[in-house]
């Protein structure tokens, strides 16, 4: 029973932390988190397409080069493990935008008339504890929402803006 209230002490805590960095996201990077969040709600299935494409292809390269670099000497380990961390960060961050995008995006469909900030506390506390939810959630769910969210960044990259 002492390791059920820790896991859910544990989600908790991480949801109000994901909380508090999706808002400096969104107050730091605007323009890009709601690039991120019209992408979304304009291309979903490319979004996920997208991102799955960049996902598979950037995440094999880098577990190559540190499966490689496992094995070198000193330098080349350096040599091989900078690039790997470089695409984990890269990856890391795409997917850090897609899911504030993709939280502000459920708060906004759930609580249209609230703010903002309203929104994406509401918005990341559904999305992390139903990605919590036992095997529906860490396989079906945290996929879907993370290949969506780096699809929208990179389509969110290379989208023009429309004069107005």
């Amino acid at each position: 029973m002492n390791d059920i209230f820790r896991l859910f002490f544990i989600v908790t805590f991480l949801t109000i932390s994901l909380t508090a960095y999706f808002l400096i996201l969104d107050a730091l990077f605007t323009n890009r988190a709601a690039k991120t969040q019209r992408v979304l709600t304009a291309m979903p299935g490319r979004s996920f397409g997208v991102g799955l494409v960049n996902f598979l292809f950037f995440g094999v390269i880098a577990l190559v080069l540190f499966s490689l670099a496992e094995n070198a000497g000193s330098f080349i380990k350096v040599i091989l493990t900078l690039p790997a961390l470089l695409i984990t960060a890269v990856l890391a961050i795409m997917l850090s935008f897609g899911l504030a995008g993709m939280s502000n995006l459920l708060g906004e469909r759930i609580f249209p008339e609230v703010t903002l900030w309203k929104r994406t506390l509401v918005g990341t506390a559904i999305l992390s504890f139903a990605c919590a939810l036992p095997f529906v959630g860490w396989f079906i769910l945290l996929p879907y929402a993370g290949f969506m969210g780096i699809g929208a960044f990179i389509l969110g990259l290379f989208q023009r803006e429309t004069p107005a």
